[in-house]
């Protein structure tokens, strides 16, 4: 009779336990607990048997019972707009940075800028239970997260504020920046101006139209409805939107970009355009120090190393009314955006 094929021992989920290390080592779980905790009333000897145990056994401690016991977890939970966007490398690694420099633990995801799914993924992070959430949002109802926020969970929005809720917001001046880009083509000779931005839903997208706006007030220069196109930033519908602003019959002579995606795109349909137009756009991009490509470039790493601390704060105790910071941008001009109009 053909002996029975024993089964194998699990492989994972079968991790060594401190009952394990006290039972290799020879000595009790109160001593396994003094030494994985660095706690004094441990002979030289002993811990170093108890080491060794937890090296040849590959012992990690399992934070669940200090978490019990201190109602911390040590983790943050981080939610972007779109992890491939090089936007938030930067202000993702800020925050990251802040967070290790407190002992905590940074988990990020992407919400793809849907409200649902940014939704989804802000409680499963509670439901998780993070010590505090920084949250770039895509919604503009944040009345989900009243009851983790009431239950402890510290809150930080960064780059757009929270939607009907009193949280606290760390922000790029988008109005303050886009006037002073737009006011940097006017001053350079441009009358006719374009806007090339992100849907009007979101806020960084309506604050730097507004901005644009108030620049050619400011000058007296009137705005077309047609100079001003808004919608996804999706390469054909931005590169659609360039076309037939040079192709009207009186064509604007210089674009805004409303963010670096916008910006990369409108950068080659120009490349193959027959005359010059003058180009700023929002948000540095890569290589745009070479290409000549005027900016205005907001600072986020400043934005994330912000918004952490200020959220580590809240986690320290500090009770105050939330605040709403707005951090300045820089105007980098590097000559697309000092193209004069052609002569008349």
């Amino acid at each position: 009779m053909a002996d029975i094929a024993r089964r194998p021992e699990p492989r994972y989920g079968n991790r060594p336990t401190m009952k394990d290390v006290a039972a290799r080592a020879g000595v009790g779980l109160k001593t396994v607990s003094r030494v994985v905790n660095g706690e004094p009333g441990v002979t030289p000897d002993t811990e170093r048997r108890v080491r060794e145990a937890i090296e040849t056994l590959g012992f990690r401690r399992n934070d669940s019972a200090r978490v019990l016991r201190k109602g911390r977890t040590a983790t943050v939970g981080l939610v972007l707009e779109d992890l491939a966007d090089p936007f938030y490398g930067p202000l993702s690694r800020a925050v990251e940075e802040v967070a290790r420099a407190h002992g905590a633990l940074l988990i990020n995801g992407s919400s793809a800028e849907d409200p649902e799914r940014e939704q989804e993924l802000a409680l499963a992070l509670c439901a998780r239970r993070v010590d505090g959430l920084i949250v770039i949002p895509a919604g503009d109802d944040h009345r989900y997260l009243e009851p983790e926020i009431r239950a402890g969970v510290a809150t930080v929005f960064v780059d757009r504020p929270a939607g009907l809720i009193d949280a606290d917001a760390v922000l790029s001046d988008s109005f303050g920046g886009a006037r002073d880009g737009v006011a940097h083509l006017i001053a350079h000779g441009h009358r006719r101006i374009g806007f090339i931005g992100d849907r009007p839903r979101i806020h960084t997208s309506a604050e730097r139209l507004r901005g644009y706006r108030a620049a050619m007030d400011d000058a007296g220069l009137p705005v077309r409805e047609e100079w001003v196109s808004l919608g996804s930033t999706d390469p054909l519908r931005v590169n659609a939107a360039v076309r037939e602003l040079l192709a009207a019959p009186e064509p604007v002579t210089a674009l805004f970009a409303g963010n670096n995606r916008v910006t990369v795109t409108v950068v080659r349909a120009l490349a193959g355009h027959p005359r010059p137009v003058a180009l700023v756009g929002f948000d540095d991009i890569e290589l745009a120090d070479l290409l000549g490509v005027t900016v205005v470039a907001q600072d986020a790493a400043a934005l994330g190393r912000t918004a952490a601390e200020r959220l580590f704060r809240r986690l320290d105790g500090v009770d105050e009314a939330p605040e709403r910071v707005v951090l300045g941008t820089t105007l980098l001009a590097r000559g697309s955006g000092e193209t004069p109009p052609p002569a008349a």
